[in-house]
């Protein structure tokens, strides 16, 4: 499991361990997992990953074939955010953010799907985002590399299923977490973008300490479920905040359709 040092990735590794199972969870440092190896030695595998780096990626793909005689479930749950709007994001941060959140989960499914389809099954689960269904201002990166994300595992869990290899997308709402601290911003600070994108700012800045977000551990167990489950969607919201904005996106997909065809049906004016 990627990106476990804090947050839901802690909470799913530490879930995963209570349940009895073993684990290899990786961090870009891994530190942060020195307590929680020391509380279950013999399940726990921690190893630092960057997740731009092939070879890193290969290596921890190696390493848990090794520790764990086999791959059962692979959860892509690392990510980053930048803020910023559209114009203000440089070629070069995209690429950032497209590396951690879409390429390093195609390449770790790449890397593990032979050897699930050897053993005869397995599980992928990527985890995503409300984001990875709708757009917000000053999130465009972001929700960009969650849409590529979706996209690929909704193809992924087609191409996969006659291999007995199970896809499911996990699409948090918000959660008490550290995300809106650990955002980063665009270089570029365009004046004419402030007043416009301040309310959502400011509500990312305040998610850690936001008392009526979700809590990780509600993430956790819904994961864990999933995962038992055998068989569910292949997109699976958590939270009641995320059913309800997802519910909007599709309702307010249905109205432009709606528009959209009738545009496309108009009678065209009189010359």
């Amino acid at each position: 499991m990627t990106g476990c040092s804090s947050g839901l990735g802690l909470a799913l590794a530490r879930a995963v361990l209570e349940a009895g199972d073993a684990l290899v969870a990786t961090s870009r440092g891994a530190s942060p997992l020195d307590a929680l190896a020391a509380e279950f030695p013999e399940q726990l595998v921690t190893t630092r990953l960057e997740l731009r780096s092939a070879e890193d990626c290969a290596a921890a793909v190696a390493l848990a074939q090794e520790r764990l005689g086999g791959l059962d479930v692979l959860v892509n749950n690392a990510a980053v955010g930048l803020f910023g709007a559209v114009e203000e994001v440089s070629d070069e941060e995209l690429r950032a953010q497209l590396e951690v959140l879409a390429v390093a989960p195609w390449r770790l499914a790449r890397l593990v799907l032979p050897v699930m389809r050897a053993q005869g099954g397995g599980h992928i689960v990527n985890v995503s985002s409300v984001g990875g269904r709708m757009a917000f201002p000053g999130l465009g990166a972001y929700v960009a590399g969650k849409f590529a994300l979706e996209g690929m595992s909704l193809a992924l869990a087609a191409e996969a299923a006659p291999f007995g290899v199970r896809v499911t997308v996990v699409e948090p709402g918000g959660f008490a977490t550290s995300y809106g601290s650990s955002l980063t911003e665009t270089a570029a600070k365009l004046p004419e973008y402030a007043d416009g994108l301040a309310p959502m700012h400011q509500a990312l800045r305040g998610m850690a300490g936001d008392a009526v977000l979700n809590r990780p551990e509600v993430f956790a167990e819904l994961v864990l479920r999933a995962v038992a489950a055998g068989s569910g969607p292949v997109r699976l919201p958590v939270g009641p905040d995320a059913y309800a904005m997802v519910e909007a996106a599709l309702a307010g997909e249905a109205a432009e359709l709606a528009a959209a065809r009738a545009l496309a049906e108009a009678a065209p004016d009189p010359v």
